[in-house]
């Protein structure tokens, strides 16, 4: 594969212990990264390959070649392709314009994210190893997002987020809470296409029980929301990646000033 042009002016790298976070520089680590996709996706949450993706044991599509990959490398294993435990797939506009679109365009309209006033990216493909699926690894990872947006003055981040399974109505309580109490404002809104839309209100909602809803969202959902994302109108079923899908958009804003105020206080005290 083929590195963007673009791919190693990344933000340098960001350790915690033996773990370091950083953009993704050579086509082995790319390749690592969608080996570790493909056990996560398809080996443990039971995503339904073709035959190119099974044989090859690799997840990747089209955007793969210009998307910046970031990773997290665990150097006791190894400072390249075989430390890598963690990747998030990150794509601004001028890369998804070489690709054709955003990735998500399949499943969303994505008009009102698309005349935000300032840079987008999607963010995308997100897996851990199990083995390091905690929260410093999960800290790690939007660490080295933070730095990204911060790096290319992205204020818009948007993409799609999974809940388990295909059956929205097993998911009921989730999809109902996100749209009764995290759905964006009209001018940040991605809605489902229409061949694709699912009611996300799937119940009363007066029936919910809101903090018992909220603690059986996915760890990266009930992320994004921490940060003070929302959710697009309609959910899509993803019966390759056996999935139901809803988009999320999170402004930037809150994200970069917490990694300002961490780069001011590593400038005044270098031990912190």
């Amino acid at each position: 594969m083929t590195i963007a042009p673009d791919l190693a002016a990344g933000f340098g790298e960001l350790r915690s212990g033996t773990l370091g976070v950083r953009i993704a520089t050579s086509a082995a680590e790319i390749d690592a990264a969608q080996a570790l996709r493909f056990h996560v996706f398809y080996d443990e949450m039971g995503a339904h390959p073709d035959a190119a993706t099974a044989s090859s044991g690799r997840d990747g599509d089209r955007f793969d070649a210009v998307a910046d990959h970031l990773l997290v490398v665990d150097h006791a294993i190894g400072p390249g392709p075989e430390g890598v435990v963690g990747t998030y797939r990150l794509i601004r506009a001028a890369a998804a314009a070489k690709a054709g679109g955003f990735y998500s365009a399949d499943e969303y309209d994505l008009s009102a994210v698309l005349a935000f006033p300032g840079l987008v990216m999607e963010l995308g493909r997100s897996c851990v190893d199990a083995r390091y699926r905690n929260r410093a690894v999960m800290q790690l990872l939007w660490r080295g997002i933070a730095a990204y947006v911060f790096r290319h003055g992205v204020g818009l981040m948007f993409g799609c987020a999974s809940l388990p399974g295909t059956d929205p109505d097993a998911l009921a309580v989730e999809l109902t809470y996100l749209y009764t109490h995290h759905l964006a404002p009209p001018e940040l809104r991605p809605r489902a296409v229409p061949a694709r839309y699912v009611q996300m209100r799937r119940m009363d909602p007066a029936a919910l029980a809101p903090m018992r809803a909220l603690a059986a969202l996915p760890p990266l959902i009930k992320g994004y929301l921490r940060l003070g994302g929302f959710v697009g109108d309609g959910a899509v079923i993803d019966r390759q990646f056996n999935t139901v899908d809803v988009a999320i958009v999170v402004k930037t804003d809150l994200i970069t000033e917490k990694y300002l105020r961490h780069f001011e206080r590593t400038a005044k005290d270098p031990e912190s």
